[in-house]
């Protein structure tokens, strides 16, 4: 075992509302079974990582704790039988891995339900105190802690930091809602609400799987026009128009029936009630981002009456985070992932990324460490 550092530098979240402060964090003196010691080299920003901050999330949340989610890391160190990531590949110290929320595989959501996102022992990087053990529990840090309870994924060495930590989070999403869509034929019509980057990743799968037509609703226009290069047919800003006058355009798009799959990844109530009037009836509706605690009316009977599936879709798990790394490994070269990152900050600076992207002033920064 090689030597551990005793300390690690975190951006740690005392009290919801106030600015992080980098802190030093105890590094755990010895690395368990199953554990894996990883120095953490990108992490990427999420919008979740804001609205934790703010306290504007209705999950759990044990402060304080050291925010950021979506991290890349180099192994330092494996525990017992640590040798092989989730999928099988083997693990050495060097190696860059991603690593998931844990599952306890004991519980009925991790067995009989196999949907092991809502195992009922979860315990999830980001919300779990940074003064327990094993203390590493966020990404905005130096080093991380896998719990033997993770799923590892061995980053594929073609595959920049910078993307491997975007596919951690963000695109492990995508890959789960779209997973939980089912096929999109290649007659179907696919509108996105959202075009920050769950909706522009959404975008390229679903164009990629086939879609005849990908309709993106969203602001601002820079991010619009990227949506365009991800593979959107056509866009819809929400800037200076309306929901009726939105739901209008979309059924001139569709011979005046409404999109056959409507994808949600706005995080905004409002959206919710917009996406069961644009969803054709017999339609399919993938809701994602409302993880807020914000609440807005609807017609229940809209869902009867057009007969619609709707479908919630909650994080992912190691399968899609190998499936996020595996496409981006494949179509890195002509999909314009590299603009959605939109600046590179330091540890330091890591409050001016927070507050830029609550601005909706970045689409993706990442933190160098």
């Amino acid at each position: 075992m090689p030597t551990l550092p005793s300390h690690s530098r975190a951006a740690v979240l005392r009290r919801f509302g106030e600015p992080l402060r980098i802190e030093e964090v105890p590094v755990p003196k010895e690395i368990e079974p199953g554990a894996i010691l990883a120095r953490i080299e990108t992490c990427s920003v999420c919008g979740t990582d804001v609205h934790l901050s703010r306290g504007s999330l209705s999950l759990k949340v044990d402060l304080p704790v050291i925010i950021g989610h979506e991290m890349v890391g180099r192994v330092v160190a494996l525990g017992a039988g640590a040798d092989r990531d989730t999928v099988g590949n083997p693990l050495r110290v060097g190696d860059r891995i991603v690593w998931t929320h844990t599952a306890c595989n004991s519980c009925f959501y991790c067995t009989v339900a196999r949907q092991p996102t809502l195992c009922e022992n979860r315990k999830a990087y980001m919300y779990e105190s940074m003064e327990k053990p094993p203390f590493l529990m966020g990404g905005f840090s130096e080093y991380g802690y896998v719990l033997p309870e993770s799923g590892r994924i061995r980053v594929p060495d073609s595959v920049p930091n910078e993307l491997a930590s975007l596919s951690s989070c963000a695109f492990r999403s995508v890959m789960n809602a779209v997973g939980q869509v089912g096929a999109i034929a290649p007659y179907e019509t696919v509108a996105i609400q959202g075009a920050g980057p769950l909706g522009l990743l959404a975008t390229a799968v679903a164009k990629v799987a086939g879609a005849r037509r990908v309709i993106v609703i969203g602001g601002p226009a820079a991010r619009l026009d990227l949506a365009s290069a991800f593979g959107a047919d056509e866009t819809i800003p929400v800037d200076g128009t309306d929901p009726v006058t939105r739901a209008e355009r979309v059924r001139e798009l569709t011979d005046g029936r409404g999109a056959d799959i409507v994808m949600e990844f706005t995080g905004h109530p409002t959206a919710f009630a917009e996406g069961l009037e644009i969803a054709r009836k017999g339609g399919r509706y993938l809701v994602v981002g409302q993880l807020g605690d914000g609440s807005v009316e609807v017609k229940p009977a809209m869902v009867v009456k057009k007969n619609l599936h709707l479908i919630g879709s909650f994080s992912g798990d190691a399968a899609n985070y190998w499936k996020a790394l595996q496409f981006v490994e494949a179509h890195q070269h002509h999909l314009p992932f590299e603009r959605m990152i939109s600046n590179r900050y330091k540890l330091e600076d890591v409050n001016t990324a927070l507050e830029r992207m609550r601005r909706f002033e970045e689409i993706k920064p990442i933190i160098e460490i």
